[in-house]
C-alpha cells in the first residue's frame, strides 16, 4: 500500500465523554447544576446523540430533524443545525448552552488521540507511506491534529463539509487519493463505520475497520494497520 486513509472520530481520535463535555461547558459559562441534575442531563444528551463523535442516538430522530440529519456532514450549517437540534430535546438551565456545547466539541481540548495514533502515523512516515484523513464532519479538525503534534504526519485532509460530499460517496475517497497522487487500488481506508468508510471499496481501496471505543479501552487498535501495509 502506498497510502493509508484514516477516518478521524473513533479511529485516530475520540471525543470526551458526554458528562465531561457538559461539565466543561457549565464551568466555562459559570452555570451550576446539582450533581444529580448534571448526571441526568448528561444521560439524556447521550441518549439523543447530541455529542458529535459520541454515542449514536438511541431515541428516534425527531421528524423535523430527520432530513437534516441524513445530510448533516455536507456543510457546517447543516452539522450545527443537526446536533444543536438534538441537544435542544434536553432541557437545560440556559438555552444558550446548546450552542456552547456544540462549540466545545470543536475545541482540541475535547479530543484525545488513541494511545497508538502517534506511533502508527510515525511508523507510516518512516516507511514512506502517505497519510490522508477522510472525515464526515462539519468543522475544521486540523487544529486538533496541530494541538497534539500530529499534523506533520498528514499529507491531505479531505473533509466532507468542505466538498459538500459525505462518505460513503466514493468521490470523497477519490479526492483524497488524487490529493496524495496515488491510485485508489494502492490505498487502504481505516475507519470505524462499516457503511461510511466501507464506501472506499467501490474504488478498489482496501478497507480495515477498528472499534469505536473510549481511548482507555483501545490501546493498540491501530497497530494491525502496519502489518497490512507491509
Amino acid at each position: 500500500m502506498a497510502t493509508v486513509l484514516f477516518d478521524f472520530s473513533g479511529t485516530l481520535f475520540r471525543i470526551e465523554s458526554t458528562e465531561s463535555w457538559l461539565r466543561a461547558v457549565l464551568a466555562e459559562t459559570e452555570i451550576s447544576l446539582t450533581e444529580p441534575e448534571l448526571t441526568q442531563a448528561a444521560r439524556h444528551l447521550d441518549a439523543v446523540g447530541a455529542l458529535p463523535g459520541g454515542s449514536f442516538p438511541s431515541r428516534p430522530i425527531p421528524d423535523e430533524l430527520a432530513p437534516v440529519w441524513e445530510i448533516r456532514d455536507k456543510s457546517a450549517e447543516l452539522h450545527r443545525a443537526a446536533y444543536t437540534g438534538l441537544s435542544r430535546q434536553v432541557p437545560l438551565p440556559d438555552p444558550a448552552l446548546h450552542d456552547a456545547l456544540y462549540d466545545r466539541h470543536m475545541s482540541p481540548a475535547a479530543w484525545r488521540p488513541y494511545p497508538d495514533t502517534a506511533e502508527v502515523l510515525g511508523a507510516l512516515r518512516e516507511r514512506g507511506v502517505a497519510v490522508g484523513v477522510v472525515s464526515n464532519i462539519g468543522w475544521d479538525l486540523r487544529p486538533v491534529f496541530r494541538e497534539y503534534g500530529l499534523d506533520p504526519y498528514v499529507g491531505a485532509y479531505v473533509l466532507s463539509y468542505e466538498h459538500g460530499i459525505q462518505k460513503p460517496d466514493p468521490r470523497l475517497f477519490a479526492t483524497a487519493c488524487a490529493a496524495l497522487g496515488v491510485d485508489p487500488r494502492e490505498a487502504l481506508m481505516v475507519g470505524d463505520d462499516r457503511r461510511a468508510d466501507g464506501g472506499a471499496a467501490a474504488l478498489g481501496c482496501g478497507v480495515h475497520f477498528v472499534d469505536h471505543l473510549p481511548v482507555s479501552q483501545r490501546p493498540d487498535g491501530l497497530r494491525p494497520v502496519l502489518e497490512l501495509v507491509g
